[in-house]
């Protein structure tokens, strides 16, 4: 395809009346082809709409491609309320699109993070002109990875996003040019001091700054007060209601990585075709500068995309997209199964689902003076005890993060994590031979505080011969109890996929803060949307026979 034709701000009305905003690019010729939509709160014509798949590289492998602003956006009418429109105005966007001129009548879907969502929440109203979607980076529940993650609020991404949306929005809804330059300017500032000052304003249920936009935010807030608002941003439950394929594509180290599992792994069960593709990348890697490293590892070029097609992540959609949409018979069966990066020894390795059934939970236990071993404890009833105070958190340092760039996403040095007074840590001895760990990854902790409530956080990591130590997964659990009681709470790490090189020793780290990534409990059991004072809390998790504490890992035994 040698030229291409682009119209832009073509409107697509809604039921309701209200007009949305799209910009379409068609290959030159009458066609019939099958369209592609991508709905987008970013801006449909800025770079980000390209990061998840090219879009004149589309077009020229004959598909007429759909750039929309979502409700409320940019070129777009209606409301703005992140997340809430998406269902009914996905449908009409895809009817819409399927009599396009020179459409084929099939439409596929595609993008990333919201754009994801956007997908699955099309899906499940099943618009009849829909055939497949490719999500990626996206969520499943949102109470377990965009808006809260065991019970607390993912306060780094809730606050930094939400001020960036309000930054694009205020012209659309500020009319007066004074007025507008006092919210941008005071706007601004708050993002520029976010690690400094504005993430650590209380409450944090209501933050402040998020109060001074005057605007919605990303949806904690408002699912704070009221739980069934974030009912139209939820896939969990609803995949029975999907009825085309899905290409579920994330990292190990996004904001939203076991939402994408789940979504796989819920859709695989419902029978669809579907599949998972998870690198080793981090929640903004498409748009990379350093293609290949996350955090403080090189991956290599090798991990950007599986070894398929042309090795890159828009021909392994266009390839996924080509199984369902042209009018020509499919020359193969689509792609299924799953394709994973294993980190450690980087290489991609096919699998045919998740999780793998070969994996052994395998208990690795805490023990007193530090040590890790799959050794069960005996003997005495033992502890080890630190003091969690809300005034001196400890600051997040790598993960699976979307935040301000003060707080880098992906593994990262935890050297200065490890040598603070209240964080616990449990090394094993040097591994005799390499150890795989694909799968999910849980914590059971027998844990007491002396007040009615407080966060208990778990991660593991990796610490190679220098004793640099670099995380691999975490995970928090807020809970409510009585002062001085001993509880075993079950803490949910997620998934990942990597070999412990022989030599290497495993580390876990068990403390009760990891912000601003995670909003501070303030130990009262006060509502955070109203809470402001806080109080030390005296932590103390448990290590004998009675109160086994410990870590499940999922080994890969070796070939």
């Amino acid at each position: 395809m040698s030229q291409a034709v682009i119209e832009f701000d073509v409107p697509v009305p809604m039921r309701d009346g209200v007009v949305l905003r799209a910009d379409v690019y068609r290959p030159s010729g009458e066609g019939p082809w099958p369209v592609l939509v991508q709905r987008i709160p970013y801006g449909k014509a800025l770079g980000v709409a390209a990061s998840t798949l090219d879009t004149l590289r589309a077009v020229q492998g004959g598909y007429i491609v759909v750039q929309q602003d979502t409700r409320g956006r940019f070129a777009s009418e209606g409301e703005w309320l992140p997340l809430t429109n998406e269902h009914a105005d996905g449908y009409d966007t895809i009817e819409w699109a399927a009599k396009l001129p020179g459409s084929n009548g099939k439409v596929g879907m595609f993008g990333g993070s919201y754009a994801g969502n956007t997908q699955w929440s099309a899906a499940v109203t099943q618009p009849p002109h829909l055939k497949v979607i490719a999500p990626q980076i996206t969520w499943s529940e949102p109470t377990d990875g965009i808006f809260f993650r065991g019970g607390a609020i993912e306060h780094g991404l809730n606050v930094f996003w939400s001020l960036l949306q309000s930054v694009a929005q205020y012209s659309k809804v500020v009319a007066d040019p004074g007025e507008l330059y006092a919210k941008l300017g005071g706007t601004i500032r708050d993002i520029d001091r976010l690690a400094e000052e504005t993430y650590w304003e209380l409450p944090s249920g209501a933050a402040p700054a998020l109060m001074r936009t005057e605007l919605p935010d990303l949806g904690a807030q408002r699912g704070l007060r009221d739980p069934d608002s974030m009912a139209t941003a939820r896939v969990a439950g609803r995949h029975g209601d999907v009825t085309v394929p899905s290409l579920n594509i994330t990292g190990w180290h996004d904001v939203f990585m076991q939402g994408a599992i789940d979504n796989y792994i819920a859709a695989r069960a419902q029978g669809h075709t579907t599949r998972l593709i998870v690198g080793p990348w981090e929640h903004v890697s498409f748009a990379s500068l350093t293609p290949g490293r996350v955090g403080a590892v090189n991956y290599g070029l090798a991990s950007l995309a599986p070894p398929e097609g042309d090795g890159t992540m828009t021909g392994v959609q266009l390839d996924w997209f080509d199984r369902f949409l042209p009018d020509r018979p499919a020359d193969k069966e689509p792609a299924s199964g799953v394709e994973i990066f294993v980190m450690g020894i980087n290489q991609w390795r096919h699998e045919p689902q998740w999780p793998l059934e070969r994996a052994r939970d395998t208990a690795f236990f805490l023990h007193p003076g530090g040590h890790l071993s799959t050794s069960a404890p005996a003997g005495e009833a033992s502890g080890s005890t630190y003091v969690y105070d809300p005034a001196d958190p400890v600051s997040t340092t790598g993960g699976p993060l979307v935040m301000a760039s003060d707080f880098p996403a992906g593994p990262q040095d935890q050297h200065a994590v490890e040598s603070r007074d209240d964080v616990l840590v449990f090394t094993s001895d040097p591994l005799a031979e390499d150890l795989e760990i694909t799968g999910r990854v849980t914590a059971n902790l027998f844990a007491a505080t002396d007040g009615p409530s407080t966060d208990w956080v778990v991660r593991l990591c990796d610490v190679d011969e220098k004793g640099t130590s670099l995380n691999i997964v975490d995970g928090i659990k807020r809970v409510h109890t009585e002062s001085g009681r001993v509880d075993e709470h079950e803490i949910d790490l997620w998934s990942t996929s990597i070999v412990i090189k022989a030599g290497h020793r495993l580390r876990v780290q068990v403390t009760s803060s990891n912000f601003p990534r995670w909003d501070r409990n303030l130990n009262t059991g006060e509502d955070p949307l109203v809470a402001t004072e806080h109080r030390a809390a005296h932590q103390k998790i448990f290590h004998d026979d009675a109160r086994p504490s410990r870590l499940i890992l999922p080994v890969i035994p070796a070939q």
